[in-house]
């Protein structure tokens, strides 16, 4: 009882060293002790440590633990701080969220390793997988115990103000002891959270996990069979398609991981998982080629940016997994080995991929500017289509390629960019006229004779709006209609004039649709679309309204609702 005790209070003096640690370092900039980038990978590097040891603490003990902790704190706050050598301020680093997904790979996927080796191991797969997910577990349980002292802090707070004590009030406006309590909590945390599990494997997770295999699967094989029925125009409509699918190879990969377990002995010994995850291992390839097609014809026609690249990594990274798994399957007998043995080849892959990310040698800010720019010089992409918000973005790569822009409008004959740079969104309104006579052509409108009210809609819109929704019409419903409609009605009457939504169906049976209007300035306001009871208008009900609304002009009816007094001071009952 007396060492659990004693590693409660190591790991939570750990936590609460760490926390105060991140206040100075947060301290010491504005007062000019350190400089700003500096601060930002020493802040990595405790972050790092903190969590390594606390990590391993539980396997080896809070010595052993800390020593072994440094190796990843430093590598990733070196990592870090030659990231933010790409930008001008500190701050700027993680306005590209790629960068903090890669430190936190840096920092989290060697530690399993490092605990194997310091016993069977580090290639020793059994440990391995018990220590990954035990980390996983354990963390997550921590952090739950973390969330529930806070609470427990700010009710004790509320209930003392009651009487007029505000000592904990006092306590919470002070960053170091937030900090610091936060870190003590987290350590605490673990401490017990490994006291009362120990080494044992979470097994009841993942005996869990391995239930959504056959779902997974299912997902998969349908998306597949329905994708060249539907068309493979789609994999470029819409939210990034490469995105999605590389989360469901992602998931499949950790699915199958759970299936075979650490050994032949534990893995699944049902029919049914054991079958679902021999599917998955041979149509994973299939998913992670399309993910990287996918993103291809993305960048095509968009060219390269940082979350592009990023994901370009991500989709090689899962064909590998997927061409891993696959071969190992059609190799025959001894398949699940051959899946482990691939595991920690590809966790070793990732963690490469993942530092050579934070490395000057694969730049993905530079890469990306000098990408936009070249595609704007060969004409690849118009004035209009510039996006400049997008380069403020990209630290010195992007500010360098702003002043290459800037010196190409200096030069006869580039009036218009000369105008996009400083601020004159499309000046010579070829942009938005194109993009207006696109989606008027397209947009299925109800009353027809509405024209009036559509036009001042969408002169008033941005021209990304314009080709946002001119993309969405131009797919196509099942009856051969555009996937869009507008309605025109007067749904405000307390507002001059008549409004209009518009219903836009991005993916197959699930609709949005968007309240639009001018206001008293004459610039377009969008509000949502609700029931009459102010609930939620779903994906399915939106897409309903859409195909009622293309078939037939649809009735206008008062709202079954009063309220007491005149105008905003108004109160009603919503019903």
């Amino acid at each position: 009882m007396e060492a659990a005790l004693q590693a409660r209070w190591s790991l939570a003096l750990l936590g609460a060293l760490g926390g105060a640690l991140i206040w100075a370092l947060g301290e010491a900039v504005p007062r000019g002790f350190l400089d700003g980038r500096l601060a930002l990978a020493l802040h990595a590097a405790v972050v790092s440590f903190v969590l390594a040891a606390l990590a391993m603490a539980g396997p080896m003990g809070l010595a052993r633990a800390a020593a072994r902790a440094l190796g990843p704190g430093v590598l990733t706050g070196g990592l870090v701080g030659l990231v933010a050598l790409r930008f001008a301020a500190a701050e700027e680093v993680f306005a590209v969220p790629m960068h903090l997904l890669a430190a936190l790979t840096v920092a989290g996927l060697p530690v399993p390793f490092l605990i194997a080796a310091a016993r069977p191991g580090w290639r020793d797969y059994p440990a391995l997988f018990e220590e990954a997910w035990s980390i996983v577990i354990r963390l997550a349980a921590a952090l739950a115990f973390t969330l529930l002292v806070w609470i427990l802090v700010l009710l004790s707070d509320q209930v003392l103000r009651i009487v007029g004590i505000g000592l904990l009030s006092h306590l919470l406006e002070n960053r170091l002891a937030v900090l610091a309590l936060a870190g003590a909590a987290l350590g605490l945390g673990m401490a017990v959270v490994w006291e009362l599990a120990g080494p044992i494997a979470p097994q009841l997770v993942l005996r869990l996990l391995r239930l959504l295999l056959p779902v997974v699967l299912a997902v998969m094989l349908v998306f597949l069979l329905a994708l060249p029925l539907r068309g493979f125009e789609r994999l470029v409509l819409g939210l990034s398609p490469a995105a999605l699918l590389l989360s469901m190879v992602a998931a499949g990969v950790a699915l199958v991981a759970v299936a075979v377990d650490r050994s032949d002995a534990e893995a699944a010994q049902g029919r049914a998982i054991r079958w679902a995850a021999l599917g998955m291992a041979l149509v994973l390839p299939l998913v992670a080629g399309l993910a990287l097609w996918a993103l291809w014809l993305r960048v095509g026609q968009y060219g390269w940016t940082p979350e592009r690249l990023f994901l370009a990594l991500g989709a090689l990274i899962g064909l590998g997994y997927g061409l891993t798994y696959a071969i190992a399957v059609l190799r025959g007998a001894g398949w699940m080995a051959r899946i482990r043995r691939g595991n920690v080849g590809m966790a070793l892959a990732v963690i490469a991929a993942a530092a050579l990310w934070l490395t000057p040698l694969f730049n993905a800010e530079a890469i990306s500017a000098r990408n936009q720019v070249e595609r704007f010089l060969a004409g690849r992409t118009g004035v209009a289509q510039l996006d400049l918000w997008a380069f403020s973005r990209w630290g010195k790569p992007g500010a360098a390629a702003l002043a290459r822009l800037e010196a190409l409008a200096a030069e006869p004959g580039n009036e218009a960019l000369a105008a996009r740079l400083r601020g004159e969104d499309d000046p010579e309104g070829t942009g938005r006229a194109e993009a207006l006579a696109g989606l008027t052509a397209l947009l299925p409108l109800q009353p027809p004779t509405a024209t009036g009210t559509r036009d001042m809609i969408l002169a008033a819109a941005e021209p990304y709006r314009l080709r946002d929704w001119a993309g969405v019409c131009a797919l196509k419903l099942e009856t051969g209609q555009p996937a869009c409609v507008m309605v025109v009605a007067d749904l405000l009457p307390a507002i001059p004039g008549e409004e209009a939504i518009l219903v836009l169906e991005r993916s197959p049976g699930a609709a949005e649709a968007i309240g639009l209007f001018l206001n008293a300035d004459g610039y377009l306001t969008e509000r949502p679309v609700a029931r009459p009871d102010q609930g939620y208008l779903p994906g399915e009900a939106a897409a309903e309204l859409l195909r009622a609304a293309q078939a037939a002009p649809l009735a206008l009816t008062p709202a079954e609702v009063n309220q007491l007094g005149s105008g905003p001071a108004g109160v009603l009952i919503l019903p």
